[in-house]
């Protein structure tokens, strides 16, 4: 029985809802490097700007007055000047997105981070102030159903969350215990075991889809049948509150709400999680599910 359809919802990039958080803020931090497309600007150098916005919750730091519960911005320049000093890179995209990735990783009370890189002597052969890259990057949380009916089940899942786990992008957070599940889709078919995981990723959704196929096709998955036997299967169900669809991919999953092998697992580990299209939390529809409506 199907509950709700939500396919003839609209959906749009514009209803991810952002959270609200507090700045570190370095500007024209000044860097002597070696990075540039010409074999002179890798020799010789030049000088970069950098500027930093790091999004972090600076609440406790400021009620407890305590270093450890921020992050220091001196050590961050340190930090940030040895790492442009340390590479060579060709494009100053490479360089954004090199620096933007290593100070997520090294630090961990960062939540996203805005980085721009200013290139002032550019050779570009007319007047210009500066030219630069800017982008943002952060740290997503991404919810994920996961099952299997094929060989040694447990076997299979297990190692899917020690793939995930050793993804340098991605952490995993929790993992719900396990359920054995009447398959669904009607083809006749051996019960799986189903769990759901949590992560913390910095993985975009089809980045984070591709790594997921490939950790499928690692244990042998093969799409011969929809809703057939599989030895692994792993779903995006939500990825933060972002609403989107595109060839590949639908988010929150479409149907994971008439699903009761996937909001199970979910509930043991994230109940108050609310849908952002039908506004229920995934308790709430575990609950109308199981009763019918």
């Amino acid at each position: 029985m199907v509950l709700w359809d939500i396919r003839g919802i609209r959906r749009g990039r514009g209803m991810e809802r952002q959270e609200r958080m507090d700045e570190i803020r370095i500007e024209e931090l000044e860097v002597y490097a070696y990075h540039g497309l010409y074999p002179e600007e890798n020799e010789k150098g030049q000088t970069f700007y950098i500027n930093l916005r790091l999004f972090l919750d600076l609440a406790r730091a400021g009620q407890k007055d305590e270093m450890e519960l921020s992050v220091s911005y001196g050590e961050v320049c340190r930090f940030v000047t040895k790492w442009m000093q340390s590479r060579t890179c060709k494009l100053i995209e490479a360089v954004a997105e090199g620096l933007a990735r290593d100070l997520l990783l090294t630090y961990s009370p960062v939540e996203a981070l805005e980085v721009e890189i200013r290139k002032p002597q550019a050779p570009i052969g007319l007047p210009f102030g500066s030219v630069s890259v800017c982008i943002r990057r952060g740290w997503h949380r991404a919810y994920l159903s996961v099952g299997s009916n094929m060989g040694d089940r447990r076997a299979y899942i297990e190692g899917a969350v020690k793939a995930l786990g050793e993804e340098p992008h991605t952490r995993c957070l929790q993992v719900s215990e396990l359920f054995v599940t009447e398959p669904y889709g009607g083809v006749e078919q051996e019960d799986f075991l189903n769990g759901a995981i949590e992560l913390k990723t910095m993985l975009s959704p089809r980045e984070l889809l591709h790594w997921l196929h490939e950790i499928e096709a690692g244990a042998g998955r093969e799409r011969l049948v929809r809703w057939g036997p599989r030895t692994l299967d792993l779903d995006i169900l939500f990825y933060d509150r972002l609403v989107y669809e595109d060839e590949e991919l639908i988010l929150p999953h479409v149907d994971l709400h008439n699903r009761d092998f996937v909001l199970t697992p979910l509930s043991r580990i994230a109940p108050n999680l609310r849908h952002p299209l039908l506004g229920l939390t995934v308790a709430q529809m575990a609950d109308a599910l199981r009763s019918g409506g």
